[in-house]
């Protein structure tokens, strides 16, 4: 993959194609409702969204929601991002529009990676965060279509308080259902998620531990969302290097960290541009400015790109470089600031 100036473009495109969504999920940052909005952007301006993430050299888009299954039109956007050369992902909800059928439509536009969310290895637990009964049985139907029609497969898990003991089978889980990526989201208390508690620094860097012990032995590949501080753990464990290199090829940790209109861009349903889904600050519309423009030029991108502006633990940490200031998402979801100190962050600089 070529690499991307996050000055000029993000590494990301995250486009809310939908908030509707049948499921109830505790944590959902949208707080989504299974009804349509009438002001989505329509296929036309999707595909104009599209053609302007492909033309600011950024090479990867997902499709997200609420529920991307209730576009019928989701194939034709794959396939569009995909003739102009995007690497093209989305994350179907565990629901009864996730049939068989609709996941080798997927395959035969093109799509690159399926990810299904996961939060607990029993059906009980799982179901009763999703406020959904039935929905573990469908993720695991899910990732056997998935499989079967030849996707990359991933399991996205949010951990928080109310799953860290189960990491470990969670981490057997994802091994077993034939994955290729597990992505680990710390919880950013937005949306419903203000309801949860998440974890606390202590047992974040308890995680960290146990991610990279999973991320070098493990089948699958792992990647950290929301905690950008894993970095910071990583370097200050000298003993990791020797364990990390009888892993040839595999990148414990990301070259660069991406945050929050740091290499990321999020564009909801109506077309309302954002640093970050987790981060709801709105910085214009597509339908009134270029994507190029307000990622590059408005000041909240520019100021969260500055790690010069930061303030508190994360302006004086030796490390802010190496892990962008931390969740800047869960510093504005915890303080009301996005420049302020990540709480998750145990490290005294």
């Amino acid at each position: 993959m070529k690499a991307v100036d996050f000055d000029r473009a993000p590494l990301l495109a995250i486009w809310e194609i939908t908030r509707a969504c049948a499921l109830a999920c505790r944590h959902c940052r949208a707080s989504a409702q299974d009804l349509r909005d009438p002001q989505e952007l329509s296929l036309d301006e999707g595909r104009k969204l599209i053609d302007e993430v492909a033309a600011l050299g950024t090479p990867l888009m997902v499709l997200t929601g609420g529920d991307p299954l209730q576009r019928d039109d989701l194939e034709d956007l794959i396939g569009h991002g995909k003739s102009l050369g995007l690497i093209m992902a989305t994350i179907p909800a565990a629901t009864g529009r996730l049939t068989r059928d609709r996941v080798f439509r997927l395959a035969a536009a093109g799509i690159d990676q399926l990810a299904l969310s996961l939060d607990a290895s029993t059906t009980a637990v799982h179901d009763a965060f999703r406020q959904v009964e039935g929905t573990f049985a469908r993720v695991m139907a899910a990732a056997a279509w998935i499989r079967e029609a030849g996707i990359p497969l991933q399991f996205n898990t949010v951990l928080g308080s109310w799953n860290l003991d189960d990491f470990d089978d969670l981490a057997r889980m994802v091994a077993d259902q034939g994955a290729a990526f597990w992505e680990i989201f710390f919880l950013v208390p937005t949306g419903r998620g203000t309801d949860l508690t998440g974890c606390t620094a202590e047992e974040t860097e308890l995680l960290f531990e146990k991610i990279h012990r999973v991320a070098v032995t493990a089948p699958f590949t792992v990647k950290v969302t929301e905690g950008q501080h894993f970095r910071r753990w990583f370097a200050q464990h000298d003993d990791v290097d020797r364990l990390s290199a009888f892993q040839p090829g595999r990148r414990v940790i990301a070259s660069r960290p991406v945050n929050a209109g740091n290499g990321f861009v999020f564009v909801d349903h109506r077309g309302e541009v954002f640093p970050s889904g987790f981060l709801p600050v709105d910085c214009g519309n597509v339908r009134n400015a270029g994507l190029a423009e307000i990622y590059r030029d408005h000041p909240v991108f520019r100021e969260l790109r500055n790690l010069d502006l930061l303030e508190g633990r994360c302006g004086r940490c030796d490390h802010r470089d190496l892990c962008s200031g931390g969740s800047r998402a869960r510093t504005f979801g915890a303080t009301g600031t996005y420049l302020g100190s990540d709480p998750s962050c145990a490290h005294l600089p």
